[in-house]
């Protein structure tokens, strides 16, 4: 798909890869860009600067969703791009970190696609087309050291994605999962943490690799190349791949306790 002359949504606009990601839309032609966030703060200037729409919407929350798409259309008449972008850390830690964060993870890594969906897919679906694109992460291909919150329900993203693109992929839906290593945004650490190995990038770059891939109409987004050869690793050999996943684990567990 080209972006040019499309109307687009994009959740957690006010920054990171969202912003980034509404620029280049913006520059790419598009029609409409509705620029939606918590941080109704923030938003003004990112709408001002793509000449769009801003919308403060809470994306762990169904009923914000449904206005966001209503407000999108209200001004724009539909919505083609749905770029379900916004995301939240999940904090440091494992199974003992406290139940409100896991359902704060659910809600916005998992639930929210699955009701952004409900609200633009069967339109797109009537009208021929559109395209719906997840922020998942590397993490929801490959897991990640730091924090199970953010890795096991970034897998429920990747997972969605799959299902979405399966169930709608033959009914003029395109999807694509967006999954990065480390970005540089205020989620990421200054070195990255483990997800930093193979560089951290720009938000500009990812948004270029978006906009690559939307022309392309494939399913994953890569901006670190390298993930492709983890995930084939990982799947060559399970038991191997644990292995060295357990081995950086322990790294970690003994540069956070130095630390402490």
């Amino acid at each position: 798909m080209d972006i040019k002359g499309k109307v687009a949504i994009v959740t957690g606009g006010a920054s990171g890869i969202g912003r980034a990601a509404a620029l280049r839309f913006a520059q790419g032609g598009a029609r409409g860009v509705v620029v939606a966030d918590i941080n109704a703060d923030a938003l003004a200037p990112v709408a001002e600067a793509v000449g769009g729409l801003a919308v403060r919407c809470d994306v762990s929350k169904e009923a914000d969703i449904q206005a966001l798409v209503a407000a999108a259309e209200a001004r724009y008449g539909q919505v083609d791009v749905y770029f379900s972008n916004a995301g939240i850390g999940g904090g440091l830690g494992g199974f003992e970190v406290d139940d409100a964060v896991w359902e704060a993870c659910w809600k916005i890594h998992g639930m929210a696609h699955v009701w952004a969906a409900r609200a633009v897919v069967p339109k797109m679906v009537a009208r021929g087309g559109g395209y719906f694109l997840i922020t998942a992460s590397a993490a929801g291909l490959l897991n990640i050291v730091e924090t199970a919150p953010y890795g096991v329900t970034k897998h429920a993203s990747v997972a969605f994605a799959e299902w979405l693109s399966i169930a709608y992929g033959r009914q003029g839906v395109k999807v694509s999962c967006l999954c990065p290593q480390a970005v540089r945004t205020g989620m990421v650490p200054g070195d990255g943490g483990s997800a930093g190995g193979d560089g951290i990038l720009s938000a500009e770059q990812v948004a270029e690799d978006i906009i690559r891939v939307m022309g392309e109409e494939t399913f994953l987004i890569l901006p670190h190349p390298q993930v492709l050869e983890y995930a084939r690793m990982k799947t060559n050999n399970y038991d191997r791949w644990l292995g060295g996943m357990q081995k950086l684990y322990e790294r970690f567990r003994a540069s956070k306790k130095a630390g402490a």
